[in-house]
């Protein structure tokens, strides 16, 4: 899927000084910035069902702990 992205003055100078520095595109930069977003995201996704799973389960017991 082909889209556009604009970015501010700033950003596109640090992106492209960025890719030069690293020797790649500023396209790949991009890319690699969205997988990281997405994984880590995914895996906060899963901590926080996991969190309150066990919060339901262990509901009673916390209640009383209090």
């Amino acid at each position: 899927m082909a889209m556009n992205l604009r970015l501010r003055d700033d950003q596109t100078e640090a992106l492209k000084l960025r890719a030069e520095e690293e020797g790649v595109s500023m396209h790949a930069i991009l890319l690699r910035a969205v997988d990281d977003y997405l994984a880590r995201t995914a895996h906060e996704a899963l901590v926080r069902k996991a969190a309150m799973e066990q919060t339901t389960k262990w509901a009673e017991l916390l209640e009383r702990l209090k």
